[in-house]
């Protein structure tokens, strides 16, 4: 689901409920198309207490707010990290990819390199862009197979990236039928692909934005592996699932958003043990943290997770414009998971 945001304005308190349209890409040529990104620090996350470093279980490691001249950046739903923390991969839902290299000084991002940008190709041949595909909204890695979760069709696809790369051409993964009865524009926000020797390791995990009311359990399915099957993940305090990945340590780390005119834009992070979860349970998760305006965040739609080299998780999170920069930012931030 996409939501538009401008801080401290009745304007962009407003235009949250609008919903985005698919966006053609600039040539014909399927890409990819190397761009540039410029990068503005975020020295401190709280900017009531600009010096304070930890929240909750998390510890705030940097940030950065992205910009680019490119017309198909932004809107940054889905993304997977590679096990050093630099290279990434990240999805809009305009159906692009957007690969590239984290710079760091330690934990703390510098700036973005190696950026380059082309269209999801759909199953048959064309954009996902131009067609009923384009609301990519979220992404799963099992090595050189990348997952994506597709919105308006409740759809999951799958590229091969070890043969094609950018380039790679979808096939369609067969999904349990709870999959479709999904809200059209309340699909699934979060894919997560447990590895081996984790608890229930090859199985693809989804969660839904929301159920079927507002105050229904987000509804999640184990894909695949040893024991496929449906599960719930509580709800709290009205918030939407909006992305998930498995961290190192085999965790579930579940990001959330709760929009409201009263309270504005807030983001949580929960965390659920894989040994806890099979089919029929309801998952509760514990919060690590959450936010509310008065940190910098915008609309927190990505999350992907690595183990640093003193062997700390870490998490990376990405904001989704809505290809809205009057109104929104482009916002990376780096957390530790700290107990």
């Amino acid at each position: 689901m996409k939501i538009r945001n401008m801080k401290g304005t009745a304007i962009g308190l407003l235009a949250l409920a609008v919903c985005v349209a698919p966006l053609k890409a600039e040539t014909a040529t399927p890409g990819p198309l190397l761009i540039e990104i410029k990068s503005t620090l975020i020295d401190s996350f709280e900017t009531r207490h600009p010096d304070r470093r930890r929240f909750g279980k998390l510890e705030f490691r940097g940030g950065l707010v992205l910009t680019s001249p490119n017309r198909n950046f932004g809107g940054l739903s889905g993304m997977t990290i590679d096990p050093d923390g630099k290279q990434f991969l990240a999805v809009t839902d305009r159906g692009f990819w957007l690969s590239g290299t984290i710079e760091a000084n330690g934990d703390r991002p510098t700036g973005i390199s190696k950026a380059a940008i082309a269209p999801v190709i759909a199953p048959d041949g064309k954009p996902a862009g131009e067609s009923r595909r384009y609301d990519t909204e979220s992404m799963a890695r099992d090595g050189n197979t990348i997952y994506l979760g597709v919105e308006r069709v409740n759809e999951i696809l799958k590229f091969d990236f070890g043969k094609n790369g950018l380039l790679a051409r979808a096939e369609q993964v067969p999904v349990p039928p709870g999959v479709k009865k999904l809200p059209s524009n309340g699909g699934l926000e979060g894919l997560a692909f447990v590895p081996i020797g984790m608890s229930l390791a090859g199985t693809l995990i989804a969660l839904g934005e929301q159920g079927v009311s507002k105050t229904d359990d987000n509804p999640a399915f184990l894909i695949g592996g040893p024991s496929p099957g449906e599960f719930t993940f509580r709800r709290l305090d009205d918030f939407d699932v909006t992305d998930a990945t498995i961290t190192p340590d085999g965790q579930l780390i579940v990001l959330e958003r709760h929009f409201s005119l009263t309270r504005g834009v807030n983001m949580r992070v929960r965390r659920a043990a894989l040994s806890g979860i099979k089919p029929g349970v309801r998952v509760e998760g514990d919060v690590l943290f959450a936010a509310d305006g008065g940190y910098e965040i915008d609309n927190m739609e990505a999350i992907a997770a690595h183990r640093n080299a003193a062997g700390e998780t870490i998490l990376t999170i990405l904001s989704d414009d809505n290809f809205n920069t009057l109104l929104q930012r482009t916002v990376l931030l780096r957390f530790a998971i700290v107990e």
